[in-house]
């Protein structure tokens, strides 16, 4: 066991750990955004409709904070961006909890929205900055862990808390990532390379129009984005059609939390399954695995039946998002990784956006089947992408790394 853990979590640096703490706190208080739309209905009774927009305005915001985060972690600096996002959301969330009325909470959450979700491009970039490329995988495998763990644990807590005060909810969440924005300023240093480092054919420093005229990037994102949408039916469409097959809501929440169950306990196992494996291959596995457990759904009969389904699509997913990870960075040159960072999650606020659209329309439209076979087929699809469109990847993530080392030794030979 100690030689498992030494090559699950061994040898990585100071920074990053520091990094995955602040993640793991901060998860562990995430308690707003997973428990809004029951305040906004339960506590505060608005309509489910008028609860549906606040949400979605949360996603308007998210879209223009990671958008917002990026070019300013690249401009400005990952520790200054980091700190803005943080100590702003930390203030929001508790403003949000002492809103009154429906225009205040709208406004509120919009601007939450921004600064909670501005701080990822930064965060992600400087994680790229600060871990050698042989150790990303681990790195981001163990960052997701953190994730998941804290999430599943913070479920718990969020439901204990609003059982006392619904007040509860920001004040921990606020807390949190005020404890969060501390790390940050104390022990994260500034890690935006210079531009004497920014050199050659493969290392841009143009602005967003840059990342978006770049093609392959384009591509994955597409691809992923395809993924993203399947994914995210696991809390739209999921519910509706076990509800319309007579389960109750607690039955599809103890189905759903097998997802957090098995990643807790598989994730650190990831990085050793996968090290050494072309990319492409690996991401248009997991694509395809993700397809499947979802296709399975429109057979499914038995709360057992869908809780396999989950197991199916969580190893996909288990395998899907180190690797994902590791691509983006592969493909973000050093003066643009925060741009880079910031369209990759913007495919995430993308698919929460219309994810739900989607699945609902091709439910109402089409039924079980065709909706949950319509998820296999379009990951099916991506998959081929993913195969078809490594080999373009492969080679320019060697230029990528080629020029950098040519930077480098540029570097050091002017010091």
């Amino acid at each position: 066991m100690r030689g498992w853990l030494r090559e699950a979590a061994g040898g990585l640096p100071r920074q990053f750990w520091f990094l995955w703490t602040g993640t793991l706190i901060n998860r562990l208080g995430a308690f707003v955004v997973l428990f809004l739309s029951i305040y906004l209905t339960g506590d505060r009774h608005f309509t489910q409709s008028q609860a549906g927009i606040v949400l979605g305005l949360y996603g308007v915001g998210g879209a223009i904070g990671t958008m917002t985060g990026g070019v300013l972690a690249d401009r400005w600096g990952r520790r200054p961006t980091m700190l803005t996002a943080q100590f702003g959301a930390a203030a929001l969330m508790l403003t949000l909890g002492f809103a009154e009325t429906y225009a205040q909470i709208a406004v509120v959450t919009l601007l939450l929205g921004m600064f909670a979700e501005g701080v990822r491009p930064a965060f992600s970039a400087m994680m790229v900055d600060v871990v050698p490329e042989h150790d990303r995988v681990r790195a981001y495998s163990l960052n997701y862990w953190a994730i998941n763990l804290g999430f599943a644990l913070a479920a718990v807590a969020a439901g204990l808390a609003a059982q006392v005060d619904y007040l509860l909810l920001f004040v921990v969440d606020a807390g949190t990532t005020l404890i969060t924005a501390i790390i940050t300023a104390i022990f994260l240093a500034e890690t935006r390379p210079s531009r004497a480092h920014s050199t050659g054919p493969a290392l841009a420093t143009g602005g967003i129009g840059t990342a978006l005229k770049d093609r392959v990037f384009l591509v994955y994102l597409l691809l992923s984005l395809a993924s993203v949408l399947v994914i995210l039916q696991h809390a739209s469409t999921l519910p509706i059609a076990m509800l319309a097959d007579g389960f109750s809501a607690a039955t599809y929440g103890l189905v759903i939390a097998v997802n957090g169950v098995l990643i807790v306990l598989g994730q650190l196992f990831v990085p050793r399954l996968i090290a050494g494996r072309d990319s492409a291959r690996v991401l248009a596995l997991a694509t395809l695995i993700i397809g499947a457990g979802f296709g399975l759904v429109a057979v499914a009969e038995a709360p057992w039946m869908y809780a396999v389904t989950v197991v199916i699509w969580t190893l996909g997913e288990m395998l899907q998002s180190p690797s994902n990870a590791n691509t983006v960075a592969a493909l973000s040159p050093p003066a643009l990784r925060g741009r880079y960072q910031g369209l990759n999650s913007l495919t995430w606020s993308i698919g929460t956006a219309l994810a739900p659209i989607l699945g609902g329309l091709v439910l109402q439209k089409g039924g079980d089947v065709v909706l949950w076979v319509g998820c296999f087929v379009l990951c099916a699809a991506a998959a081929v992408g993913q195969f078809f469109a490594g080999p373009a990847r492969a080679r320019r993530a060697e230029q990528q790394r080629r020029a950098e080392a040519r930077a480098a030794e540029l570097a050091a030979a002017t010091h």
